[in-house]
Order: structure tokens, then sequence, then C-alpha cells
């Protein structure tokens, strides 16, 4: 079966897209995307494939998952997250910690953003949460991002304390992926109850980075996103 995927894979490749991929993804010398390779296929192209081949081997979905391929590597966690949201307990704990175990290749946040959620997020929702404090204190950007975005999931229940929690420990992260990622998760918190963000927002917005504070209070009213951008420092 895989080889059957790698062929359609290679048939769909488009380089000049693949061109435009590796300037948006930043894959220049000492970006963030650094050495990523790209070889030109559309995100709903692969969220297909990723239904037609959503049986393929625990094995052969590792493989892509560690392929230098960027493609490969969300076509993996589409068909993961496929197989994790259909499994039971048993596969959704070995899903869980393999994902986890193989952080180094969720390594862009268009790979963390698609997955994290939906697989670390929805598995601790009647779990311990404190991976995701492991994981935020690491000095691993990808690991770090996908501590705050698989909240995403626990802040559709109404579960804000792990989002907050996380937040404050990345309130400072030197990275703009960080930045935009935190004040994502806190406007999501505030779509669901405004008051929680605003809360966390009267402790810390500061200081906290312009970016992420613009992201955070982008669903406020006007009178209120500019109380806040012209009281901060």
């Amino acid at each position: 079966m895989l080889a059957n995927l790698e062929t359609a894979l290679n048939a769909l490749a488009n380089p000049d897209y693949a061109a435009i991929s590796l300037k948006f993804f930043k894959t220049g010398k000492g970006e963030y995307g650094e050495g990523d390779r790209f070889i030109g296929i559309r995100v709903p192209v692969l969220r297909q494939l990723a239904k037609q081949y959503k049986t393929l081997s625990i094995e052969d979905s590792l493989k892509l998952l560690t392929d230098p391929v960027h493609e490969k590597r969300m076509l993996a966690l589409f068909i993961l997250t496929h197989q994790f949201e259909s499994g039971d307990e048993a596969l959704q704990k070995q899903w869980f910690e393999q994902y986890l175990a193989h952080a180094d290749y969720v390594n862009n946040w268009d790979l963390v953003d698609c997955s994290a959620h939906k697989i670390v997020g929805q598995y601790l929702l009647d779990k311990p949460r404190d991976i995701l404090i492991e994981l935020a204190q690491e000095n691993h950007l990808w690991k770090q991002r996908i501590a705050i975005v698989a909240t995403l999931r626990l802040i559709k229940y109404q579960q804000f304390d792990d989002t907050l929690t996380v937040s404050e420990i990345l309130l400072h992260h030197p990275h703009d992926l960080i930045h935009k990622a935190v004040g994502w998760m806190l406007r999501e918190v505030g779509k669901k109850d405004q008051a929680v963000e605003e809360a966390f927002l009267q402790q810390h917005y500061q200081t906290m980075p312009r970016t992420m504070l613009r992201y955070a209070i982008e669903k406020f009213d006007k009178q209120k996103r500019q109380y806040y951008l012209q009281s901060a420092k």
C-alpha cells in the first residue's frame, strides 16, 4: 500500500508550488523551517489521499511521518488522525505516544496545527495534563507549540485552565510562532468566555509580546482593542 501511495504522491508533485512553499514555510538557513523539503502538493489533496489510505499500517505511517518531505509528514498526520479518531482506547494511547515520540518530525507550524489538538488534546480530555507543562517547558519550539495548540480541544469543552497555565509559561517566549499560537488560544478562550480571557489579560497584557496581544484581542470590539493596545507598554 505504501508503494502505491508513494507513486500517487510523485504523480501529484508540482515543482512550481513546491518553490512557493519553500519560501512560505521559511526553509532558508537560520529560519525555523531550515532544510525542509517540498514536492508541491496542496493540503486539500493530501486530505483526500489520507481518506483513501486511512488503513495504512502503523509501520508505514511512521515511515511517512519521518520522511524528509514535508507533504509526506503532513499526510502521515492526517492518516494518524483518522486512525486515532476511529480507534479504541489502546490504539489511541499508542498513537498519542508515537506522536510525542516523533515530535521532532512535527516540525512546522502547519504540521502542529493540523494535529496537536486532534491527538494530544483529545487524548488528554479525561486524563491528567502534566505532559502539557512538560512540553511547554522544553527548549523545543515545536513541542512548545504542540503544548499550547493541544489545548484547543480542551477549550472546546470549556476547560480553560491548561490553556492559561501553558500561556503563562510561554508568555515571554522569544519566537513569533509561539506568540501567535498563544494569542490564538487566548482568543479561542475569549470566544467561549471573554471574562476568563480578560482576567488573564489584565494580569499580563502590559508585558506580553505585541503580536500575542494582537492575536488575543482580535475578536474584541474596536473600543476594547484600542484600550488594550494603547495601554500596553
